[in-house]
């Protein structure tokens, strides 16, 4: 099986929301889908999942338009969107109704999830008397509740505790190791680094990234070069030809041409007796390629 979104593009006037926006998912596993505020990721999500028309393009799964009424699909939106005066177990219950599931395997599954997320005590509240967190706990449940074959994520870890956001991210390892098809979108380019090889980046709407990450970065090079010593260096880095990105407690920060001319640094400060206390070459940052390619720019959604 496969996910393959070919070619899809959404005007609102004159406005390019998305254009020719294309990715494969050809396995099971989890893909990043990022951009900035407004970049067109949300309008892409809602054209996928055929809640908004498309202007052109097409989505397959398994070879064959990809048909939401039909395929098995957990979607946890970035707007969260519970009924705030009904009860979360009803509300369950009519969401799993919605996806074809009987009340049994409703209610097995929604004890299942709501143990697995440590909400069981939640079932007979109303959506507003519980936390945002919990708020969002019931709507990843509601996501995964049919046992859906993709799943889409947008921003699942936003607002989370540390302890919560580690309770998400092994179940959304669980899903991983399941087989599932798994689409996340977020701004945390640590948790997109962690959980992620494949990825597109969307900018004004266009793809300005796309690719393994791991083989973008090698394709750049350990060009990032983190130094902290115990005494002033910024003479012998303008010698070597490094350029000063910035200076924080932890170091001062270093663009480099080549890994020779770190190498070329570290040599002098030896010679000069200089302690060094960190010398760090890398590859480049998610979130450095992500500033790079959009500019830091932020609009709004």
């Amino acid at each position: 099986m496969a996910l393959v979104v070919e070619h899809l593009s959404k005007k609102f006037g004159d406005h390019v929301a998305v254009e020719d926006l294309s990715f494969e998912i050809p396995k099971p596993g989890i893909f990043a889908f990022l951009g900035t505020n407004g970049a067109g990721k949300s309008t892409s999500i809602r054209m996928i999942l055929n809640m908004l028309s498309k202007d052109s393009g097409t989505v397959m799964w398994n070879g064959e338009p990809l048909d939401v009424m039909k395929e098995k699909i957990g979607y946890l939106a970035e707007e969260r969107g519970l009924y705030p005066k009904y009860n979360i177990l009803e509300q369950m219950q009519y969401f799993g109704a919605i996806k074809g599931m009987k009340k049994r395997d409703a209610n097995a599954a929604i004890d299942y999830l709501f143990a697995r997320l440590k909400i069981e005590e939640y079932k007979k509240k109303k959506a507003d008397q519980l936390s945002k967190g919990n708020q969002q706990k019931v709507q990843l449940a509601a996501a995964l509740l049919s046992n859906p074959e993709i799943i889409i994520l947008d921003e699942p870890l936003s607002g989370l505790d540390p302890v919560n956001a580690d309770l998400f991210k092994s179940i959304i390892r669980e899903e991983r190791d399941a087989g599932k098809y798994i689409i996340m979108s977020s701004h945390q380019m640590e948790t997109i680094e962690e959980f992620c090889e494949d990825l597109v980046l969307l900018h004004h709407g266009r793809v300005v990234m796309d690719g393994n990450l791991n083989e973008i970065k090698r394709q750049r090079g350990r060009e990032n070069l983190t130094v902290k010593a115990d005494r002033p260096i910024g003479d012998i880095a303008a010698r070597c030809g490094l350029t000063l990105v910035e200076e924080t407690p932890n170091g001062s920060s270093f663009k480099v041409k080549s890994e020779a001319d770190a190498n070329a640094m570290l040599s002098e400060m030896i010679s000069q007796n200089i302690g060094v206390i960190k010398f760090d070459l890398r590859e480049p940052t998610l979130h450095e390629l992500f500033v790079e390619k959009c500019g830091g720019e932020a609009n709004e959604d």
